[in-house]
């Protein structure tokens, strides 16, 4: 196995975390591609990306703090 196919490998198994952290694991497909295109046109820089941004790093700050009491 290649460096470059194992990189994918872990970029897909990442971004597929991310799906399950967001708590779609059983969402439909389509739904899901429709959210991360409509996402993926939010301008950096904007309220709404801040505020995208925001959500997330709450999300991860939570995880870590989960994990801390275990």
């Amino acid at each position: 196995m290649t460096q470059g196919h194992k990189r994918e490998i872990h970029e897909r198994t990442i971004l597929g975390g991310l799906i399950i952290k967001a708590g779609l694991k059983n969402a439909d497909r389509a739904f899901l591609l429709g959210a991360l295109i409509e996402a993926s046109q939010v301008p950096v820089g904007t309220i709404e990306h801040t505020r995208l941004c925001a959500l997330g790093a709450e999300a991860f700050r939570a995880e870590a703090r989960a994990r801390i009491k275990l």
